[in-house]
Order: structure tokens, then C-alpha cells, then sequence
């Protein structure tokens, strides 16, 4: 059965006019996130993470001492707090948690491993801060959902506790766009095509390996990498990035929880105010991250 919704959101979309320049399309997609204001009980908190710009968001019932560090898309060259306010606010609701999102450093004036570097450093900020690794979940969608496995390797890789879990959004991982889905859904997605992604892989690193497993963590080495849930839409082009995603990280013995949904584009989530199964995904996945808060046991990783 068609989803009547996901058409009206095909519809909006195609009106929607994004420009080439690089500021302006970080300006139109501040925009359209402000398209879908942010729930009135939230509480917002601008705040440095370790020198990270990030804001603090919390619904009135919100657990003190967990939290879901959001890392949002955008390709690492777009994107923003304010982009993504409306979801990551939610999907702490969901979660009864509070939410910390990071606003890191953007290509091409910052090429990776800057956002690398700066979602370990919030990390480490909600370490110092008291909570405990098994009450922190981090979280992102497509440039942000690689950025979110990349940061569990990062962690891994400076000896640190794994946090409960990693929850990925349409991630987007092979910066090469080596996946078939890129040409086989590319008629269906209206957010991502190949052409626009691999631009923004070029500006993002800058010269650095294409495969460098911090960059397109499809190369990482997952062992003892905190529990992966994915969200996938059917009709998106970074499809087999979230399949082949959980293939290796499965084969490694991680925990791994793939969910594609059907008829749904990439990071349907954003568009959650106009669409319910964007709302069903994002309170799945906040039940999802609850429990994995609730039975997470802390393991120390040793740096490689």
C-alpha cells in the first residue's frame, strides 16, 4: 500500500530550491529545518563541548543523566544545529533523554578528520561531565550517521568506554558512491545523487584517502564497537551504504539492528511533522536506544 504522506513530502520537496553556492546552500538548509519549528516544551542551551560549538536540548521528562549526542548531515560541507534542531529534539523525547548537539567543523574550510576530531571532543566533553558511557548514545544522520561510526572508532581507537549504542540515519559511509543503489534508486531520491555526493567527498577530504576508515568508516575495524541500530529508507541512494554497513560490522561480531523502511527517502526523519512514519521511526529508534541504555554494560577498549 503507497504511503500517502512520503507524497505529500515528494511534493514539498520538489518545489524546494537549493543553490550551488556553498553559503547559500548552508543558508537554504537552515531554512528549511526553521520550515518545522521546534516543540514549545523543549528547553534549549547553547554550550562548548571542549571548544565545540553544541546546543543542549530537553523535553520535560527527560532523563538527567543520559543523553544522545547528535551528529548531523549534511555531507560535512551543510548542516547545523539549527538545520536539525526539530529532530534531534524529538528523538531525545523519544528516548527520554536529553540531547546534545554538535555544531562541528564544515569543509572545505575544515577537511576531515576535523568533524572526527571534534565529535571525539564532545564525547569527552559528556565524559567529563559525569555521565557514565553506558548512558550516552551517539547518533546522526547520512554524512552524521558515517560521522557516528567513525566516532565509535575513534573512541575505540583512544581507549575510551564505547557508549550504549550508535544509532545511524540513512548513513552515508562509502565516499567513493561505489554502491549500486546509487544508480538503481537514483530516479526515486530526491535528496541524494551521486554527482552532488561525490563533490562533496572531494571537498571533505581534501586530498586524504577516499577509504581512510575515519572518513568512510566502510573500511573501519568494527570489533568491539558499540551496538549499531540503522534506519534506511527503500528509495534512497545511499541504500546499500546502510546494507553493506551492517554486513561488516555484523561479520565483525558487532550487534547490529538494520531496518529498511519502505517508500521512505533518505533521512525521512526530518521531515517528521508532515509524515508518520518518520514520528514511528524516530520513537522506535529512542526505544531502541532506551534499552540498550538499560542493559548496556561498559567495556574498555584498549588503543591500538
Amino acid at each position: 500500500m503507497k504511503d500517502p504522506e512520503i507524497g505529500a513530502v515528494l511534493e514539498f520537496l520538489s518545489g524546494a530550491n537549493f543553490p550551488q553556492d556553498t553559503a547559500a546552500l548552508r543558508q537554504a538548509y537552515d531554512d528549511l529545518g526553521k520550515v518545522f519549528p521546534t516543540s514549545a516544551d523543549v528547553t534549549l542551551e547553547k554550550v562548548s563541548a571542549n571548544g565545540v560549538a553544541a546546543e543542549w536540548s530537553s523535553t520535560p521528562n527527560a532523563a538527567k543523566d543520559r543523553v544522545i549526542m547528535y551528529v548531523h548531515g549534511g555531507g560535512y560541507v551543510i548542516g547545523s544545529v539549527a538545520s536539525h534542531r526539530h529532530l534531534v529534539s524529538e528523538l531525545g523525547r523519544a528516548a527520554g533523554t536529553r540531547a546534545l548537539s554538535l555544531d562541528y567543523r564544515l569543509a572545505p574550510e575544515h577537511p576531515f578528520p576535523a568533524a572526527v576530531d571534534d565529535a571525539l571532543a564532545g564525547y569527552k566533553f559528556l565524559l567529563a561531565q559525569g555521565f557514565a558511557p553506558g548512558n550516552i548514545a551517539i547518533a546522526g544522520d547520512s554524512a552524521g550517521g558515517g560521522l557516528t561510526v567513525a566516532t565509535l572508532l575513534a573512541i575505540k581507537a583512544a581507549g575510551l568506554e564505547q557508549p550504549a549504542c550508535g544509532f545511524c540515519i540513512s548513513p552515508w559511509v562509502d565516499l567513493e558512491a561505489l554502491g549500486n543503489s546509487m544508480t538503481t534508486q537514483a530516479a526515486r531520491d530526491p535528496m541524494v545523487q551521486k554527482d552532488g555526493l561525490l563533490g562533496m567527498a572531494a571537498a571533505y577530504l581534501s586530498g586524504s584517502n577516499a577509504r581512510a576508515p575515519l572518513a568512510a568508516p566502510l573500511y573501519g575495524d568494527f570489533a568491539g564497537i558499540a551496538p549499531l541500530l540503522i534506519q534506511v529508507g527503500a528509495a534512497e541512494t545511499l541504500l546499500d551504504d546502510a546494507t553493506r554497513l551492517a554486513s561488516v560490522a555484523g561479520a565483525a561480531d558487532v550487534e547490529v539492528n538494520l531496518q529498511v523502511w519502505p517508500e521512505m527517502i533518505h533521512v525521512w526523519h526530518f521531515f517528521h511533522p508532515m509524515l508518520g512514519a518518520a514520528r514511528h521511526a524516530i520513537i522506535g529508534a529512542g526505544e531502541i536506544i532506551s534499552k540498550a541504555m538499560d542493559r548496556s554494560v561498559p567495556v574498555r577498549q584498549v588503543a591500538e
